[in-house]
Protein backbone atom coordinates (compact mmCIF):
# COMPACT_ATOMS: atom_id res chain seq x y z
CA UNK A 1 0.00 0.00 0.00
CA UNK A 2 1.66 3.42 -1.02
CA UNK A 3 1.39 6.38 1.33
CA UNK A 4 1.68 10.48 0.23
CA UNK A 5 4.08 12.18 1.73
CA UNK A 6 3.95 16.14 1.41
CA UNK A 7 8.16 17.65 1.79
CA UNK A 8 9.22 20.94 0.98
CA UNK A 9 12.87 21.59 -1.40
CA UNK A 10 14.98 24.40 0.60
CA UNK A 11 18.37 25.70 0.11
CA UNK A 12 21.07 27.03 1.62
CA UNK A 13 23.74 29.08 0.17
CA UNK A 14 22.83 26.36 -3.00
CA UNK A 15 22.98 23.39 -0.07
CA UNK A 16 19.55 21.94 -0.84
CA UNK A 17 17.78 19.48 1.33
CA UNK A 18 14.69 17.99 0.96
CA UNK A 19 12.42 18.47 4.36
CA UNK A 20 9.60 16.29 5.78
CA UNK A 21 7.75 17.01 8.94
CA UNK A 22 7.59 13.80 10.65
CA UNK A 23 5.46 14.57 12.92
CA UNK A 24 2.91 14.55 10.65
CA UNK A 25 4.42 12.26 8.09
CA UNK A 26 6.56 9.42 10.22
CA UNK A 27 9.15 7.95 7.64
CA UNK A 28 10.78 4.34 7.91
CA UNK A 29 14.22 3.82 6.83
CA UNK A 30 14.73 7.12 6.19
CA UNK A 31 18.31 6.12 5.11
CA UNK A 32 17.07 4.22 2.05
CA UNK A 33 14.79 6.98 1.46
CA UNK A 34 17.56 9.68 1.61
CA UNK A 35 19.23 7.73 -1.37
CA UNK A 36 16.42 7.66 -3.32
CA UNK A 37 15.02 10.75 -2.92
CA UNK A 38 18.08 12.31 -3.32
CA UNK A 39 19.08 11.14 -6.59
CA UNK A 40 19.38 13.65 -9.33
CA UNK A 41 17.03 12.72 -12.65
CA UNK A 42 15.12 9.78 -11.06
CA UNK A 43 14.34 11.71 -7.85
CA UNK A 44 13.81 14.48 -6.01
CA UNK A 45 17.42 15.46 -6.08
CA UNK A 46 18.97 17.07 -3.16
CA UNK A 47 22.09 16.91 -0.96
CA UNK A 48 20.04 15.00 1.55
CA UNK A 49 16.84 14.48 3.37
CA UNK A 50 16.01 16.42 6.56
CA UNK A 51 13.58 15.35 9.06
CA UNK A 52 11.97 18.16 11.16
CA UNK A 53 10.12 16.46 14.65
CA UNK A 54 8.79 18.12 18.32
CA UNK A 55 11.53 17.55 20.56
CA UNK A 56 11.16 17.09 24.73
CA UNK A 57 14.56 19.28 25.16
CA UNK A 58 14.08 22.09 22.40
CA UNK A 59 11.71 23.82 20.20
CA UNK A 60 11.66 21.34 17.61
CA UNK A 61 13.89 18.42 16.62
CA UNK A 62 16.61 17.55 13.45
CA UNK A 63 17.51 14.70 11.54
CA UNK A 64 19.87 14.57 8.54
CA UNK A 65 20.50 11.61 6.31
CA UNK A 66 23.34 12.68 3.39
CA UNK A 67 22.57 11.49 -0.23
CA UNK A 68 24.35 8.47 0.15
CA UNK A 69 22.16 7.47 3.17
CA UNK A 70 24.45 8.56 6.17
CA UNK A 71 23.67 9.97 8.80
CA UNK A 72 24.79 13.61 10.29
CA UNK A 73 25.55 15.19 13.10
CA UNK A 74 24.50 18.89 12.29
CA UNK A 75 23.76 21.31 8.96
CA UNK A 76 24.87 24.75 9.55
CA UNK A 77 22.48 25.64 6.41
CA UNK A 78 20.08 23.24 6.81
CA UNK A 79 19.37 24.91 10.37
CA UNK A 80 18.78 27.85 8.88
CA UNK A 81 16.01 26.44 6.62
CA UNK A 82 14.30 24.61 9.17
CA UNK A 83 14.26 28.28 11.28
CA UNK A 84 12.40 29.83 8.04
CA UNK A 85 10.09 27.03 7.32
CA UNK A 86 8.72 26.17 11.52
CA UNK A 87 8.20 29.73 11.31
CA UNK A 88 6.89 30.46 7.53
CA UNK A 89 4.58 27.28 8.48
CA UNK A 90 3.14 28.78 11.77
CA UNK A 91 4.50 25.86 13.47
CA UNK A 92 6.31 28.83 16.09
CA UNK A 93 5.60 32.52 16.35
CA UNK A 94 9.14 32.46 18.15
CA UNK A 95 11.48 34.55 16.70
CA UNK A 96 14.36 32.99 18.81
CA UNK A 97 13.70 29.13 18.60
CA UNK A 98 16.15 26.00 19.72
CA UNK A 99 16.71 23.06 17.66
CA UNK A 100 17.56 19.40 18.81
CA UNK A 101 20.40 18.16 16.67
CA UNK A 102 23.02 14.71 17.15
CA UNK A 103 25.68 17.59 17.92
CA UNK A 104 23.48 19.35 20.65
CA UNK A 105 20.93 21.90 21.13
CA UNK A 106 21.46 24.95 18.57
CA UNK A 107 19.77 28.67 19.13
CA UNK A 108 18.33 30.06 15.71
CA UNK A 109 17.67 33.62 15.76
CA UNK A 110 15.25 34.32 13.00
CA UNK A 111 15.04 38.23 10.74
CA UNK A 112 11.74 38.48 10.28
CA UNK A 113 10.07 40.92 7.60
CA UNK A 114 6.18 40.67 7.28
CA UNK A 115 5.38 37.24 7.32
CA UNK A 116 8.78 35.82 5.24
CA UNK A 117 12.34 34.57 6.75
CA UNK A 118 15.04 36.90 5.55
CA UNK A 119 17.93 35.47 7.67
CA UNK A 120 18.95 33.25 9.95
CA UNK A 121 21.75 33.88 12.54
CA UNK A 122 22.97 29.92 14.34
CA UNK A 123 24.40 29.75 18.06
CA UNK A 124 26.39 27.19 16.42
CA UNK A 125 28.31 26.22 19.68
CA UNK A 126 32.22 26.08 19.98
CA UNK A 127 34.68 24.47 17.53
CA UNK A 128 37.08 21.97 18.99
CA UNK A 129 40.56 22.43 17.24
CA UNK A 130 42.03 18.98 17.28
CA UNK A 131 45.55 19.18 15.45
CA UNK A 132 46.68 22.65 13.69
CA UNK A 133 49.12 21.62 11.28
CA UNK A 134 48.64 18.11 9.63
CA UNK A 135 50.24 16.57 6.62
CA UNK A 136 49.01 14.01 4.75
CA UNK A 137 49.95 12.35 1.10
CA UNK A 138 47.48 11.71 -1.55
CA UNK A 139 49.03 9.79 -4.54
CA UNK A 140 53.14 11.52 -3.87
CA UNK A 141 51.08 14.79 -3.06
CA UNK A 142 51.10 16.32 0.69
CA UNK A 143 48.68 18.18 1.89
CA UNK A 144 48.71 20.56 5.00
CA UNK A 145 45.41 21.51 6.75
CA UNK A 146 43.97 22.26 10.24
CA UNK A 147 41.39 19.34 11.71
CA UNK A 148 38.36 20.84 13.59
CA UNK A 149 35.23 20.01 15.04
CA UNK A 150 31.93 21.68 14.52
CA UNK A 151 30.10 18.92 16.10
CA UNK A 152 31.11 17.33 12.94
CA UNK A 153 34.37 16.48 10.98
CA UNK A 154 36.35 18.96 8.88
CA UNK A 155 40.04 18.93 7.58
CA UNK A 156 40.93 22.84 6.02
CA UNK A 157 43.14 23.18 3.51
CA UNK A 158 44.78 26.48 2.49
CA UNK A 159 45.32 27.39 -0.97
CA UNK A 160 47.15 29.64 -3.23
CA UNK A 161 44.43 28.68 -6.15
CA UNK A 162 41.10 27.32 -5.58
CA UNK A 163 40.52 26.85 -9.13
CA UNK A 164 43.47 24.53 -9.68
CA UNK A 165 42.07 22.11 -6.84
CA UNK A 166 40.43 18.93 -8.53
CA UNK A 167 38.21 18.70 -5.59
CA UNK A 168 35.95 15.96 -7.59
CA UNK A 169 39.58 13.90 -7.16
CA UNK A 170 40.84 14.79 -4.34
CA UNK A 171 37.54 14.83 -1.87
CA UNK A 172 37.06 11.32 -1.38
CA UNK A 173 40.45 10.40 -0.92
CA UNK A 174 41.04 12.72 1.91
CA UNK A 175 37.26 12.30 3.13
CA UNK A 176 38.34 8.43 3.41
CA UNK A 177 41.71 8.98 4.70
CA UNK A 178 42.97 6.31 7.31
CA UNK A 179 43.48 9.20 9.53
CA UNK A 180 39.60 9.74 9.57
CA UNK A 181 38.39 6.20 10.12
CA UNK A 182 34.72 8.06 10.42
CA UNK A 183 35.69 9.87 7.06
CA UNK A 184 35.47 13.83 7.01
CA UNK A 185 34.39 16.95 5.10
CA UNK A 186 37.44 18.84 3.40
CA UNK A 187 37.69 22.55 2.95
CA UNK A 188 39.70 23.99 0.17
CA UNK A 189 40.03 27.89 0.98
CA UNK A 190 41.67 31.23 -0.78
CA UNK A 191 42.36 33.91 1.34
CA UNK A 192 40.84 37.28 -0.32
CA UNK A 193 41.59 39.11 2.60
CA UNK A 194 41.64 39.01 6.19
CA UNK A 195 37.62 39.88 6.40
CA UNK A 196 36.93 37.35 3.25
CA UNK A 197 37.57 33.91 1.43
CA UNK A 198 36.74 31.38 -1.06
CA UNK A 199 35.97 27.91 0.09
CA UNK A 200 35.13 25.02 -2.13
CA UNK A 201 34.29 21.76 -0.06
CA UNK A 202 33.78 18.00 -0.77
CA UNK A 203 30.85 17.05 2.17
CA UNK A 204 31.47 13.44 3.91
CA UNK A 205 28.22 11.94 2.80
CA UNK A 206 27.59 14.04 -0.30
CA UNK A 207 30.38 14.47 -2.15
CA UNK A 208 30.93 18.21 -4.29
CA UNK A 209 28.01 20.64 -2.43
CA UNK A 210 27.56 24.55 -3.46
CA UNK A 211 27.58 25.12 0.26
CA UNK A 212 28.68 23.79 3.64
CA UNK A 213 27.63 25.73 6.82
CA UNK A 214 29.53 24.19 9.55
CA UNK A 215 32.10 24.36 6.91
CA UNK A 216 32.32 27.86 6.39
CA UNK A 217 32.41 28.21 10.35
CA UNK A 218 35.72 25.66 10.60
CA UNK A 219 36.98 27.77 7.65
CA UNK A 220 36.46 31.05 9.91
CA UNK A 221 38.33 28.85 12.79
CA UNK A 222 40.93 27.77 10.65
CA UNK A 223 41.73 31.30 9.49
CA UNK A 224 41.53 33.08 12.16
CA UNK A 225 44.23 30.62 14.55
CA UNK A 226 46.50 30.89 11.93
CA UNK A 227 46.56 34.78 11.17
CA UNK A 228 44.91 34.72 7.99
CA UNK A 229 42.14 36.59 8.76
CA UNK A 230 40.55 37.84 11.80
CA UNK A 231 37.38 36.62 13.58
CA UNK A 232 34.52 38.17 11.49
CA UNK A 233 34.85 36.52 7.74
CA UNK A 234 32.79 36.32 4.95
CA UNK A 235 32.62 32.83 3.24
CA UNK A 236 32.35 32.92 -0.16
CA UNK A 237 30.84 29.28 -1.95
CA UNK A 238 29.91 28.33 -5.04
CA UNK A 239 26.01 28.81 -3.55
CA UNK A 240 26.64 32.21 -2.23
CA UNK A 241 28.18 33.80 1.29
CA UNK A 242 28.02 33.75 5.06
CA UNK A 243 28.99 35.64 7.31
CA UNK A 244 30.42 34.07 10.07
CA UNK A 245 31.72 35.50 13.72
CA UNK A 246 33.96 33.92 16.13
CA UNK A 247 32.89 34.95 19.40
CA UNK A 248 36.56 34.39 20.59
CA UNK A 249 37.02 36.70 23.92
CA UNK A 250 33.84 36.09 25.54
CA UNK A 251 31.82 32.91 24.99
CA UNK A 252 34.43 30.97 22.49
CA UNK A 253 30.82 30.23 20.52
CA UNK A 254 30.69 30.66 16.82
CA UNK A 255 27.89 32.60 15.03
CA UNK A 256 26.54 31.89 11.20
CA UNK A 257 24.50 34.17 9.59
CA UNK A 258 22.90 33.85 6.26
CA UNK A 259 19.41 33.38 4.09
CA UNK A 260 17.57 30.35 3.79
CA UNK A 261 15.36 29.60 0.68
CA UNK A 262 12.20 27.96 -0.06
CA UNK A 263 12.56 26.44 -3.85
CA UNK A 264 9.38 24.33 -4.24
CA UNK A 265 6.71 22.04 -2.26
CA UNK A 266 5.59 18.69 -3.17
CA UNK A 267 4.38 15.14 -2.72
CA UNK A 268 5.66 11.85 -3.39
CA UNK A 269 4.60 8.40 -3.02
CA UNK A 270 6.65 5.35 -1.12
Amino acid sequence: MTKLIEFTKMHGAGNDYIYVNTSLYPLDHPEDLAIKWSAPHIGIGADGLVLIDKSKVADFSMRIFNADGSEAMMCGNASRCIGKYVYENGLTQEKNITLETLSGIKELELKVQGNHVTEVTVDMGEPVIEKENLTLTINDKEYTGIVISMGNPHFVIFVDDIDKVDVKRTGPLLEKHPFFPNRTNVEFVQVYSPDQVRMRVWERGSGITLACGTGACATAVAGCITGKTGDRLNVLMDGGGLNIRWDKAYTNKIYMTGGAVRVFEGSIEI
